[in-house]
């Protein structure tokens, strides 16, 4: 027996999804590009910001380093619960691992007592 055989389905799954994936995009590509007026005006091509006119030119601007150091506590914080689920879902054999438990949530307070010491919280540096 041929050793592709097996691999067959998989072979015919993989060209259908790749022919789909591409006759989608040609085609929303196509239909887009007949149905969008095509009509640029200045004001048209300003960046819109609530109403108010930008307050300077491009879209990029700076933000301060104390924005990703609370995006990165946030997650690392947000990960550190989530390991709490797992323990609550099984919460039968929660007395036999209570202790552990106890040691996580001692070692995320830490952490977490260790960033409001460094003022890694503290939004008005």
């Amino acid at each position: 027996m041929n050793a592709a055989i097996p691999f067959l389905p998989l072979l015919i799954l993989a060209i259908a999804t790749i022919v789909i994936a591409t006759a989608v995009l040609v085609l929303s590509g196509v239909i887009l590009s007949k149905l969008k007026p095509n009509n640029p005006q200045s004001s048209k091509l300003e960046p819109y910001e609530c109403g108010v006119p930008p307050q300077q030119q491009g879209a990029r601007h700076r933000y301060s380093v104390q924005f990703y150091l609370v995006a990165m506590l946030f997650i690392l914080f947000d990960v550190e619960a989530a390991f709490l689920f797992p323990w609550a879902a099984n919460f039968r054999n929660a007395p036999e691992t209570f202790g552990i438990m106890v040691l996580f949530l001692a070692t995320l307070l830490l952490g977490y007592v260790y960033a409001l010491g460094k003022g890694a919280l503290d939004w008005e540096k």
